[in-house]
């Protein structure tokens, strides 16, 4: 066997190599990756932000994202009616170490829908809020 046709078996096999391991890699189901590692990865893309509650028009995080943190010392109150989001929100993002408060009603009033620091609500059922206390 000469080295021109080892080259080119070689060049092959590595070609029908790359190519299994690329049709099988992107047939692999979303449930096969660890759900922590998929559910940190989308909160990472979905809230870039620091300190920052992302709510989004649809569950899972996705649809249109209105983004509120405050700078006011413990925290303040917006409501969500000013800013054209009274009833939208489905779910949200808190990248706050400090727990965050939805409310039914507009100006904080009501029991509240709490978003733990560091994590997000994915789906908020029935529950649409008109504001949100904001650390």
């Amino acid at each position: 066997m000469n080295g021109k046709v080892l080259v080119r078996r070689s060049c092959a096999a590595l070609f029908v190599a790359v190519l299994v391991t690329t049709v099988l890699g992107a047939g692999v189901p979303a449930h096969a990756v660890p759900a922590g590692a998929r559910s940190a990865a989308v909160a990472a893309a979905a809230c870039p932000f620091t300190d920052t509650l992302c709510l989004f028009e649809q569950p899972g995080y996705s649809g249109a994202r209105f983004t509120v943190s405050s700078s006011a010392p413990g925290g303040a109150c917006v409501s969500l009616v000013d800013h054209g989001w009274g009833g939208r929100a489905r779910s949200a993002l808190n990248t706050n170490n400090t727990s965050a408060a939805l409310f039914r009603n507009d100006d904080c009033v009501g029991g509240p829908f709490q978003v733990p620091g560091n994590s997000g609500v994915p789906n908020f059922g029935t529950f649409r809020p008109d504001s949100v206390w904001v650390p």
